[in-house]
């Protein structure tokens, strides 16, 4: 066991229960499989399910993992043009379960996300039935305006670099410019402070390095 590791395993129930305060419901999981197993059973199994462009999600399997037990998708990948892309992501708003991540989380329980569409935020706020986050410990900062500056400094041009540009500054050279460019990825950026209704969204951490 790492250092790191040691210290997440110690500071994560303390951050899940600062969320718990705030109306998430919140729990601290110490590897990726107790994670995945937590938030499979949070999944009704008859629940819709759609999720935003997250790594987390991915790299924990969770699509899946739902798909193979027979929980109906609402999967924008699927599509066969960008008209149909977007009617997709329009219909995973009222999905009964959204899965995502968060660019960053502060230690007292908010939680920040930038969005270019704004599909994944919009759903975060309002729509879904419920809203399952997932993230790591690495992206838990120590105050508010430190998750601010993760977000916008760190999250956000890592995922730019998914995202090839002839013109977005942060994907040509990997640092925020603070631009206006017309596809920035920072078009819309949310700060949830609580969970109403309580336990609509609901928080898994993971004690593990994942995602940007």
């Amino acid at each position: 066991m790492t250092y790191r590791k040691m210290q997440y395993d110690k500071a994560g129930p303390t951050v899940a229960a600062a969320f718990e305060s705030r109306g998430f419901i919140a729990r601290y999981c110490p590897d990726a499989d107790t994670a995945r197993q937590t938030v499979l059973s949070l999944v009704d199994p008859t629940d819709s399910f759609a999720f935003g462009g997250s790594l987390t999600v991915e790299e924990l399997g969770l699509k899946e993992a739902l798909i193979a037990r027979g929980n109906p998708v609402i999967d924008r990948n699927q599509a066969a043009t960008p008209a149909e892309r977007i009617e997709l992501m329009r219909q995973a708003l009222l999905c009964d379960t959204y899965f995502m991540s968060a660019n960053a989380l502060s230690a007292d329980g908010q939680m920040v996300n930038i969005d270019g569409n704004g599909n994944r935020v919009a759903a975060l706020c309002y729509g879904p039935k419920s809203v399952i986050v997932v993230a790591g410990m690495n992206k838990v900062c120590p105050t508010l305006s430190d998750a601010v500056v993760r977000a916008r400094t760190c999250a956000a041009p890592l995922n730019s670099q998914r995202f090839p540009s002839k013109i977005r500054p942060c994907y040509l050279t990997g640092k925020c410019a603070d631009c206006k460019a017309p596809d920035t990825i920072c078009a819309q950026m949310v700060l949830t402070r609580f969970s109403r209704p309580a336990g609509r969204i609901k928080l898994i951490l993971v004690g593990e390095e994942l995602g940007m």
